[in-house]
């Protein structure tokens, strides 16, 4: 159910430039009966959401415009976001509040005899992104938007994006997100906006007019990409910026030959198959098909975007030495990455630049950012693949790995091993494309997303890079925007914070939260922050019970754990401490124990069968758990399906504890720590990723820290792990995996979860869960003493709420801006 967010900040009645707005209820009237074909007596709630969100964009619109014409008379250097997800959610309600229109809104819809939650609701979450990865790119589409930076976001229009997951006897069931089967009224189609994207085929080559040899790829398969717009909002409407998906068409709709034979499925093939390339997000790539799917996906949506932009530099430049000084791509991970070599042959073989003017181009134009630390899951692609799909950029990445592998060579005479492990080109796995090498190599700057994360790039992964490229690989720790992640997900907090020190922190000084340090021993204050909370659990609760039919005592402890289900972010060891808790009030009834409510959601990738079997153990986790009477309502779990954004602005604003528990120096940066600390979670965690300077932010005192450090698992696996030195040594730990392992869960199957217990022991434990059990558990009970006391638990959390100044996407654009892109804002006048 969504919440109605409370009046705050930009909220009155004014159009974006300050004008009084025309009367929103008679444009809304118009629009439910000329473009929804509607009235008063039949519209139903998506009828109503239909109208309300074509007469908000009608607002957005004109600003939209203005702003376009502002950036081009400015003649701008712009920013473009080339990344495979943007997580943009729902966009009414964020719209209302950036533009200022939500009181407007309210009383119009309010006076129609509507009812606003349910319209809300009418509107899906646009399925575009799957994790932090896309979040991170819609909350930097918004900062852009409210700072003024003249910028696009580029991407593909998934129709069915990853999948709208289901737990059917506790186990996911994937499912078609069909996000777009009633429209979006949002977007603005493009038919005139086409670009053919090649595949296939052949390279010929030919002398040129100076006797320079050139290239022509030929024979090709062709594929058209039609663009779709969304205006998107910054902060008080002055500016609105533009995100541009590509949806996948055939250059030939129909065979007509086929038709008449009479094969009419035949007929349409070439269509249908075109036309999959922007079916779905992140296709399964443990098979052949899924794999090439995955790698045409990212070349499509990348060829698409470049030729955009050149279109556009073209319009107003002709020489492309300029280029780097009007354009900076950003690549958003390594899916974008093929757009290096994509640049240099559209620069080479289309316009005849030489090599060395087209690299240096190139190189000045492009910079990656690096979300991952783990090997295996930096992208690489089968040579044989390459060659197959996109034989002449396979040809460029062997030219652009030739030439640096010389140039290293030359600096450091003799040393194969360095060129093995720096080569773009992996000669001993099969012989692969490594991407986040060509990323490198292609990229004037490359960054990481915290500071730990970038300490260990230069120190691991990239360590021979950071050494050939000094101050190459720089920090720019993630954020978030408090438009979305606040003020819309947590109204009355928002509010209130508002009443207390203004509304400064909404627009881009999110520091200004530092104001509530004094407030957080305020008799006042704590009493409404602490209301603010419940009120919030009361809600949460409410969905649950709506959703799962489960009932939940909301003066527990919400204990929250919400992300992508993977075995490095952990979700296990939560579920170790469950089991345990479970184990001692078996054992002693009359225990004292804070009264517990876990609460898990996130996704699995389908093809990753061990995070959905952890999935199905904390389903039946929670069924045996849930219906013990000796248990009672003192220990709940509960799994919330089909985790979103709309779903995650249900769960953060109830949140007490906030689990960030992967192990140190597997988690890039997170950006769940920060929503959640910033709506007023304490949280538990280990040494990784963004958490570090959380602590570092809102003090040693008031998070719980626990687990090896990065230097501890080094030290830990140098000597030798042996996760069976922990099952022996601790004797509730035993009893855990021993419950797992024998079927106590899973009655009906006793070797269901012998794979997890067979992973946690003879397989090693990679990721050092039984090590990190006995200081998680105790770390636990140092929350459980907090807790129960609830006005020092409610100062501690208003002190995490005031750190939370660092953590703003603004902050995160505005050093992007200044130390990676060299872009300036445009403003309105007004601004």
């Amino acid at each position: 159910m969504a919440k109605k967010p409370a009046a705050t900040g930009n909220t009155s009645p004014k159009s974006g430039n300050g004008e009084e707005m025309p009367n929103f209820g008679r444009a809304l009237a118009d629009h439910l009966t000329y473009t929804v074909g509607k009235d008063h007596f039949t519209a139903t709630p998506r009828d109503w959401f239909f109208a309300l969100a074509h007469t908000t964009r009608d607002q957005l619109t004109e600003r939209w415009m203005e702003t376009m014409r502002r950036y081009y008379r400015a003649d701008a250097k712009r920013i473009y976001y080339l990344s495979m997800e943007f997580l943009i959610g729902r966009t009414l309600t964020n719209s209302l509040l950036n533009m200022g229109h939500f009181d407007e809104c309210s009383k119009a819809m309010h006076n129609a005899g509507n009812d606003l939650e349910a319209i809300y609701d009418a509107e899906p979450d646009a399925a575009l992104g799957n994790g932090g990865l896309g979040r991170l790119a819609a909350c930097f589409l918004d900062s852009m938007a409210t700072l003024g930076l003249p910028s696009y976001g580029y991407g593909i229009r998934y129709e069915y994006g990853m999948f709208n997951q289901h737990i059917e006897k506790g186990r996911q069931v994937e499912h078609p997100d069909n996000w777009l089967r009633y429209g979006n009224p949002w977007e603005f189609p493009r038919p005139e906006v086409l670009y053919p994207v090649k595949f296939h085929g052949r390279v010929v080559e030919y002398l040129g007019e100076h006797g320079s040899m050139r290239h022509h790829w030929v024979d090709t398969e062709e594929i058209m990409a039609m663009a779709y717009d969304t205006p998107i909002p910054g902060y008080g409407g002055k500016s609105v910026n533009n995100m541009r998906l590509w949806s996948a068409k055939a250059s030939r709709d129909f065979n007509l030959k086929y038709f008449n034979e009479g094969n009419y499925i035949k007929a349409v093939e070439d269509k249908n198959q075109s036309e999959n390339l922007s079916k779905v997000l992140y296709p399964d790539d443990t098979t052949k098909m899924g794999r090439e799917l995955r790698l045409k996906q990212q070349y499509f949506f990348v060829s698409a975007s470049l030729q955009d932009m050149l279109y556009r530099f073209n319009k107003a430049h002709n020489n492309f030495d300029e280029l780097p000084d009007k354009v900076a791509f950003q690549l958003n991970d390594t899916h974008p990455s093929i757009a290096i070599p994509e640049l240099m042959r559209v620069l080479m073989d289309l316009y005849h630049l030489d090599w060395e003017r087209a690299w240096d181009i190139t190189v000045r134009t492009f910079s990656y950012t690096n979300h991952t630390l783990m090997p295996e899951a930096l992208e690489t692609w089968p040579v044989s693949l390459f060659e197959n799909i996109l034989p002449r950029h396979l040809q460029i990445i062997y030219e652009i790995n030739h030439r640096f592998l010389t140039e290293v060579g030359h600096k450091h005479p003799g040393d194969i091993e360095l060129l093995k492990r720096i080569s773009i080109i992996d000669e001993e796995n099969g012989r692969r494309v490594r991407m986040a090498h060509l990323a490198i190599v292609g990229s004037h700057q490359v960054n990481g997303v915290a500071k730990i994360h970038t300490e260990l790039m230069r120190q691991t992964i990239f360590k021979d890079f950071d050494r050939l490229y000094p101050g190459k690989i720089i920090n720019v720790t993630n954020g978030i925007t408090p438009r979305r992640w606040l003020n819309q997900a947590n109204p009355a907090l928002a509010k209130l914070i508002t009443e207390y020190i203004g509304d400064g922190w909404l627009t881009t000084d999110l520091t200004q939260l530092s104001k509530l340090v004094p407030l957080a021993a305020d008799k006042g204050f704590l009493e409404k922050f602490r209301a603010v909370k419940q009120v919030n659990k009361e809600k949460l609760a409410g969905v649950i019970l709506h959703k799962l039919g489960i009932k939940i005592n909301t003066n527990s402890l919400f204990d929250v754990q919400i992300k992508r289900i993977h075995e490095y972010k952990r979700q296990l060891l939560n579920l170790l401490h469950v089991i345990t808790l479970y184990n001692r009030i078996r054992a002693n009834p009359a225990i004292d124990q804070v009264a517990r409510t876990v609460i898990f959601s996130g996704k699995a990738a389908p093809g990753y069968v061990q995070a959905k079997l952890i999935i199905k153990l904390i389903n039946d986790v929670a069924d045996t758990v849930n219906n013990d009477p000796a248990i009672g309502d003192r220990l709940k779990v509960v799994f919330i399906p089909n985790y979103d954004v709309t779903t995650a602005t249900e769960i953060v604003p109830a949140a007490d504890i906030s689990e960030q528990i992967s192990t140190a120096g597997t988690e890039a940066s997170g950006t769940g720590n920060m929503k959640l600390t910033l709506n007023g979670a304490l949280t538990i965690g280990t040494l990784d990723g963004a958490n570090i300077e959380i602590h570092d932010e809102v003090g040693a005192d008031n998070i719980f820290i626990f687990g090896l450090t990065t230097t501890g698992v080094a030290e830990l696996q140098n000597k030798g792990y042996n996760p069976w030195d922990y099952y022996h040594a601790n004797g509730e730990l035993r009893q855990v995996l021993d419950m797992i392992g024998s079927g106590y869960f899973s009655p009906d199957d006793p070797a269901r979860f012998q794979p997890i217990v067979k992973a946690l022991t003879q397989d090693g434990d990679r990721f050092l869960l039984l090590a990190d059990y006995a200081d998680y558990v105790a770390c636990q009970e140092k929350v459980e003493t907090l807790y129960r006391e609830p006005v020092e638990w409610a100062r501690k959390a208003i002190l995490n709420v005031a750190g939370m100044g660092k953590f703003s996407s603004d902050r995160a654009i505005g050093e992007y801006a200044e130390k990676i892109w060299g872009v300036k804002s445009v403003l309105s006048p007004e601004s």
